[in-house]
């Protein structure tokens, strides 16, 4: 089943990275709940979202004023394709204004092995183009092929944000069933 997950979500963290009341807002700026895939810890947010969309790069790479829409993937079938995307919300920045996000990475197989298991990646580090408070694209984007030898099943991917300037972490998790 595929739901429309509007990219407007990602956008609307457009609060001072001073503000109290941070967090991911719908379309009329109200605040949204936390949800395992999308989360905010103070002022530092991330989302992780699985799509169907192989053109998410095209749809990313347009302009600041331009909210993005992705489609989200909860299944996908066999030799079916579907891409992990890690947004991060106004992460914080050094005075030079430099971000620095790392995070670990986890996709399990439904029978609890791991596909992916990678500690302290670096997701966002850099020098930011932009306010801190824009969402910004995690450097790691898995992308999955349903093979034949994959197991069926549910595949949990676990992502844990570091930002390393705040000391602040986030904890996300969403998954996807591979069916025949």
């Amino acid at each position: 089943m595929e739901k429309l997950a509007l990219a407007l979500l990602l956008l609307a963290l457009a609060l001072p990275a001073a503000a109290q009341d941070a967090g991911w807002k719908d379309q009329q700026g109200r605040p949204l709940p936390n949800t395992e895939s999308r989360q905010s810890v103070g002022d530092f947010g991330g989302w992780v979202l699985v799509t169907p969309d192989s053109d998410w790069q095209a749809k990313w790479a347009t302009p600041a004023d331009t909210a993005p829409h992705f489609r989200e993937a909860n299944a996908v079938a066999r030799d079916g394709q579907v891409f992990v995307l890690i947004f991060i919300a106004n992460p914080g920045f050094s005075g030079s204004g430099g971000a620095d996000v790392t995070c670990d990475l986890a996709v399990v197989r439904p029978d609890g092995s791991y596909s992916v298991n990678q500690p302290n990646a670096e997701c966002l580090r850099t020098n930011l183009q932009g306010p801190a408070n824009h969402v910004y694209l995690a450097a790691p984007v898995i992308g999955f092929v349903g093979a034949s030898s994959d197991p069926l099943g549910a595949w949990v991917i676990r992502v844990v944000l570091r930002d390393n300037v705040r000391k602040t972490n986030v904890s996300l998790k969403t998954s996807f069933t591979l069916n025949e």
